[in-house]
């Protein structure tokens, strides 16, 4: 698993040259109606398992959560299901509210 800060991802999903990556919320939906980064897909940490065909093992993956400790947990769990390109977003949503996008709403 890699790590991947706020503005190094804010950069990523800004460069159209780059291949864009899946980027996979694993909060729960009451978490993402106060704030989510656009484009991001809510997969609940417990749906994960059963949510692995809606992935690509070919793209990127970045894996949120509110301050980045359950996704670091996810981006495991598809490293030992065979994802390969796995990142976990550091600091999760509140460093991106914090570092790239002030007016989201925090909690």
């Amino acid at each position: 698993m890699k790590a991947i800060n706020a503005a190094e991802l804010a950069q990523w999903l800004a460069d159209p040259a780059r291949n864009a990556p899946q980027l996979v919320d694993v909060r729960e939906p009451w978490e993402t109606q106060i704030c989510r980064i656009p484009g991001s897909e809510l997969i609940p940490m417990r749906t994960v398992p059963d949510a692995l065909n809606r992935l690509d093992t070919e793209r990127p993956v970045v894996c949120i959560c509110h301050h980045g400790h359950r996704s670091a947990h996810v981006a495991m769990f598809l490293l030992r299901q065979g994802f390969t390109d796995v990142y976990n977003l550091v600091g999760g949503v509140d460093a991106w509210a914090r570092q790239v996008d002030p007016s989201m709403a925090t909690y």
